[in-house]
């Protein structure tokens, strides 16, 4: 079985320090006070690992500062919509689609050209490892006259427009790509901010890009501070030394002026996931025993205080066509007594709310007859046991719908057999079926349909236990309008926010 490929940025403590958050050299409008032109200062939780690389999990950094775009995005219902393509239609049953673009500008100046996207989008085909957009997908893509792009693939791919809108199939200007497959990001996308500054892996600087297709952006940029301390970061939005802060801890709420504090249903899930490939939950017995032990609304009440509801499935009411879809999981086995089965279960540190679910089930699971022993870790101390198998159980959090916005996607790459995001390491005959039935399925609903059947038979495998569907809790100080916080965490700064 393939070994599942990097899943979420590694992450770094930074603790807020007095003044951290000051404005120093061209920053010095930070402090210009509210108003159009006023710079945003903004608190992100997670620090680029990959020197902000467009095709690993910087890309939704990028995309969520405003810096990047590609050919299409996703709406508030997860549909995809234009972006630097104007509009598209399929051809060739499927097998390739013509993309038509609109007038618009690199950062650079030069025009978005058919020949620059067509290259763009050849480039992040070749990079290795492939961005998880286009796992399984051989895709190629060819300049039709200066406004047009034919994008192909191996396979009719009815979801390509929603492939396409993932950050990491953004599209840059020729000068950013270089022949060893590195991509130069500053000043050479085609968002409403341009990064001009990065300082390491603790802060970046945002200019306005005045030529943006969409209409010039209402801040004269962004001061982006990475900052993996909650409470810091809960603290900085509190003493005003930050406009924005994101994915506030549950516990720092209650201390905010609740007129700062918006809420977003999320497809993001917290889920427990079981090794069926080594140790104890080899056993199809054992997996149901821990499925049986296990009370959700205890850790949506306790561990995120009611900012979370228990999981009903895999796809939670952000996805308001998940409910009405539902299949009932059957060929569940049996539950078989633990006995003191010693299990090791395992979490990362860096979402706060984590620990706290990992020692609700150890209460628990030990209750259940289980011995369980807990492994509490900065994700990037934990990353290479966990994808490596070394853990029992394992608790994370994930964006159902970040890859592509294609339910059926994110099952292919975390349930079936060549999974490259499969923490379970479930390999199921009936489950790869399914997805492969769902995955020919070009009609939206009945992909949707075929999705929750193949859902269902996920669950019956009890290879995974989803615990709570997550709300976003993003700190926005009362002064800043127009921010943009959304259920597939790509957006958060647009034209329209500004102070």
């Amino acid at each position: 079985m393939r070994t599942p490929r990097r899943l979420i940025a590694g992450l770094f403590v930074l603790p807020l320090l007095s003044g951290c958050f000051a404005p120093s050299g061209d920053d010095s409008s930070a402090s210009s006070g509210s108003g159009d032109g006023a710079r945003l200062r903004v608190a992100l939780p997670f620090a680029p690992t990959e020197n902000y690389s467009p095709y690993g999990q910087d890309a939704m950094l990028l995309s969520r500062l405003g810096v990047t775009e590609g050919l299409t995005k996703l709406d508030a219902n997860g549909t995809a919509v234009p972006a630097l393509a104007e509009s598209w239609s399929s051809e060739n049953g499927g097998r390739s689609w013509l993309f038509t673009l609109r007038d618009a500008r690199f950062q650079d100046g030069e025009a978005v050209t058919a020949k620059a996207v067509a290259a763009a989008l050849t480039a992040a085909g070749k990079a290795n490892p492939a961005p998880s957009a286009l796992a399984r997908v051989k895709l190629t893509a060819a300049a039709e006259g200066d406004q047009r792009v034919r994008v192909s693939t191996a396979e009719a791919d009815p979801v390509l427009p929603l492939r396409l809108s993932n950050p990491s199939l953004a599209v840059f200007a020729p000068k950013a790509y270089d022949k060893k497959g590195t991509v130069t990001v500053e000043g050479t996308a085609t968002g409403p901010f341009a990064l001009t500054r990065i300082d390491g892996d603790t802060a970046a600087t945002l200019d306005r890009f005045d030529d943006y297709w969409g209409g010039r952006a209402q801040a004269a940029g962004v001061t982006a501070r990475f900052v993996s301390d909650g409470t810091a970061r809960a603290n900085a939005l509190r003493t005003g030394d930050v406009d924005i802060a994101e994915s506030l801890p549950v516990a720092q709420v209650a201390s905010l002026d609740k007129d700062e504090v918006h809420e977003v249903d999320t497809a993001r899930n917290t889920s427990l996931y079981l090794n069926t490939e080594s140790g104890a939950f080899t056993d199809a017995g054992l997996r149901a025993a821990a499925r049986e032990a296990i009370d959700p609304s205890v850790i949506a009440k306790g561990a995120y205080e009611g900012y979370a509801v228990p999981a009903e499935g895999l796809f939670g009411p952000a996805l308001t066509w998940a409910a009405g879809k539902r299949v009932e999981a059957t060929g569940r086995a049996r539950a078989t007594d633990p006995d003191g089965e010693r299990i090791t279960l395992a979490t990362y540190s860096d979402r706060p709310e984590l620990p706290e679910t990992a020692q609700v089930l150890q209460q628990q699971l030990r209750k259940a007859g289980f011995e369980v022993k807990l492994e509490v870790r900065t994700y990037a101390r934990l990353e290479g046991d966990l994808l490596g198998g070394e853990f029992d159980a394992a608790v994370f959090s994930r964006n159902m719908m970040l890859d592509t916005g294609d339910p059926v996607t994110v099952l292919a790459s975390d349930y079936t057999c060549d999974g490259s995001n499969n923490l379970s390491f479930l390999c199921d005959r009936k489950v790869d079926k399914l997805v492969a039935a769902a995955q020919a399925e070009s009609d939206t609903a009945g992909r949707q349909d075929a999705a929750m059947k193949a859902e269902a038979a996920v669950l019956g495998t009890d290879s995974v236990i989803p615990l709570v569907h997550l709300k976003l809790v993003a700190g926005i100080a009362t002064s800043v309008q127009g921010a943009l916080p959304d259920p597939y965490e790509r957006t958060l700064i647009g034209t329209g926010t500004r102070r």
